[in-house]
């Protein structure tokens, strides 16, 4: 079941560097939501409950109940910034979703059974997740949290194509309407090549020139 995601905010009337240290200091992050044909408003939300959401997987790829001064409305994460190594988030950027309009999200995939797979039995074989994640389009209603990819049959010299995702009802990758160049690779199993000296597959070393 999609987990739902809430959050509450307020909002600010002081912006600016120091109003935004201000802020963090006692606990808040600065942030602001826009979209959906209406003005940016600057908010704040409790550092302590986007910590608590961010510990799901889905929190920055789902839609979001976002109450600001009591009104609720939809919102997806666009972006934030996080401190280089602390566990604090500096800023974050909410966009408004209408339920009635199809949204471009990129949601992780998810890889199955991988070990259980002809490949991942098989010696000298290295399989690469070559995307972890997929930018897919949908109504808000329909957005997945993750895709899940079953590798149950993966075998040696395999590619699994973004085409070859089973994707749920009402969800696309638009990608895949651009041409077939854009079919990239979701996962790929190729053999280790082990690179072999000449001279040591002679049984010696290659001849020095005598010093004169």
């Amino acid at each position: 079941m999609a987990t739902n995601h809430q959050l509450t905010a307020t909002s600010r009337s002081v912006e600016g560097k120091g109003a935004s240290r201000r802020l963090r200091t006692a606990g808040y992050v600065p942030a602001i939501v826009y979209g959906a044909g209406e003005a940016p408003q600057a908010i704040q939300v409790l550092h302590n409950d986007v910590l608590l959401g961010s510990r799901y997987e889905s929190f920055y790829s789902s839609v979001i109940d976002l109450t600001v001064d009591g009104k609720l409305q939809k919102v997806l994460i666009k972006d934030w910034q996080k401190h280089p190594f602390k566990q604090l988030m500096l800023h974050m950027d909410f966009q408004r979703v209408n339920e009635n309009e199809a949204i471009r999200v990129a949601v992780p995939v998810h890889f199955l059974n991988q070990e259980k797979s002809p490949a991942g039995k098989t010696a000298g074989l290295v399989i690469s997740h070559n995307l972890t994640e997929v930018t897919v389009s949908c109504l808000p209603k329909n957005l997945p949290e993750f895709i899940e990819l079953d590798l149950a049959d993966l075998k040696s010299g395999d590619i699994v194509h973004l085409s070859d995702l089973k994707l749920p009802a009402g969800v696309e990758i638009p990608e895949l309407g651009l041409g077939k160049e854009h079919d990239v690779a979701v996962v790929t199993v190729a053999s280790i090549q082990e690179e072999v000296d000449p001279t040591a597959a002679e049984g010696g070393e290659a001849p020095t020139e005598e010093k004169k």
